[in-house]
């Protein structure tokens, strides 16, 4: 053991020396590991870091939950065009199934809309995401109250004007006055603030409850009716817990099939999207990705390879005479082997080292500049040292091998 802790200090001299020596040639030959070990590192800590985002976007949501529409959350084997003429979801439909499962845990009946203009007096603010629903929607997504209360199921059954705002439409509208009981104006009508939402910030889709308001979808009905092109309606339905899935979906498409009047062999005009599938095409993503990274970084990786490997036969080169004069006073063909393999290693390590250091460094810039948050996980740095480790060992063995055969003679005459 201590043969080998003498040899890796060793190796590890001749490393810095050869960094020291010949700066230019040895970086320009690491390049090609960092640049690898950089390209693996920086895809997979991007790929987790989108991961954990949309994780936590979902956080306290049930992945159960169904968002029944005419749109699929994934790819389907409908063609465009026919997906282009499926009907939107009915309120009476949202009914029909409230009246008819008894499966469901809570359900709510929501219109996707564009970004509108809100007003309070003088006070305006522009792009803020108009979420009409039911009260329902309130329990299966997880909100936050800051100040107030939200709407309730009479407020929204009746389709009272009353609305609940996100923290950011509260100050621009109310530059940190008392929002409670104040009335601003949307689609040219007035509504009661009755709640203010906490600060949650931005999640990996770009969506945020700062910037949106919620409101009672029937009182958008009774203004706009059931068929505007300006809203997307979608049911949202959270099961009850045990429920099996597959069986429950096939409920809901049956009693969505009856309602409509579908026929045996016609296809289903609607689509029942769980969150949990999408999910799903969300990880077959992140593997394609991973995927397309590895490719792309091997290049990098057989690159710096071949760069170790050259700079391990200069050194050989260069030491035959020292590699004649220790095995004339006795050093074994292994030892020679281990201790350039060593510093193969080590080298090949020095170029991973700042590979994973430029990667920490713009995640840190971009987590700063962005609102993101990128992760370098310890994972990832292992499996970066790792592969430095590995590429090393790889680069090294022949030009090692090629050492530890010399014959001593012939190596102490040569190096003469």
């Amino acid at each position: 053991m201590i043969l080998y802790l003498r040899l890796l200090k060793e190796s590890f001299a001749f490393a810095l020396n050869a960094l020291r020596n010949n700066k230019l040639r040895t970086l320009l030959s690491l390049l090609g590991v960092t640049v690898g070990i950089f390209s693996i590192i920086a895809v997979l800590a991007a790929v987790d870091s989108l991961k954990k985002n949309i994780v936590d976007s979902l956080d306290g949501m049930d992945k159960n939950t169904i968002y029944l529409f005419k749109y699929s959350f994934g790819p389907t084997d409908v063609e465009e065009w026919k997906r282009d003429q499926f009907p939107h979801v009915k309120y009476d439909e949202f009914q029909f199934l409230q009246k008819n499962m008894d499966d469901i845990d809570k359900i709510s009946f929501n219109f996707f809309t564009g970004d509108q203009t809100l007003k309070y007096d003088e006070n305006t603010v522009n792009s803020i995401r108009v979420k009409p629903s039911t009260s329902d929607f309130f329990e299966i997504e997880p909100f936050k109250v800051e100040k107030g209360r939200l709407f309730n199921e009479a407020e929204s059954n009746s389709g009272t004007s009353v609305i609940v705002i996100g923290s950011e439409v509260a100050e621009g509208l109310f530059k940190g006055g008392e929002p409670i009981g104040k009335q601003i104006r949307l689609y040219g009508q007035r509504y009661t603030v009755i709640g203010v939402l906490k600060k949650m910030g931005e999640n990996a889709f770009g969506d945020t409850n700062d910037v949106a308001v919620f409101l009672p979808v029937n009182n958008i009905r009774k203004l706009y009716g059931d068929n505007s092109n300006l809203f997307t309606p979608a049911i949202l339905i959270k099961p009850k817990e045990g429920v099996d899935m597959e069986e429950f979906k096939a409920e809901i498409a049956n009693k969505m099939r009856n309602f409509r009047g579908l026929r045996a062999g016609e296809i289903n005009n609607f689509f029942v999207n769980v969150l949990s599938g999408f999910t799903d095409f969300i990880d077959d993503i992140v593997g394609q990705m991973n995927v397309f990274g590895w490719l792309i970084s091997g290049f990098s990786l057989l690159v710096g390879g071949f760069g170790i490997a050259n700079i391990m036969f200069v050194s050989v080169k260069e030491r035959t005479n020292l590699i004649g004069i220790q095995k004339a006073l006795g050093a074994k063909n292994k030892f020679i082997l281990f201790q350039f393999l060593f510093e193969a290693v080590i080298l090949a390590m020095f170029g991973g080292l700042f590979g994973i250091i430029l990667v920490w460094i713009i995640a840190m810039i971009l987590t700063s500049v962005l609102d993101f948050q990128f992760v370098l996980s310890a994972a990832n740095i292992l499996l970066g040292s790792s592969l430095s480790i590995a590429i090393g060992l790889i680069s090294g063995i022949l030009p090692a091998i090629s050492a530890s055969r010399l014959d001593p003679v012939e190596a102490i005459r040569t190096g003469m």
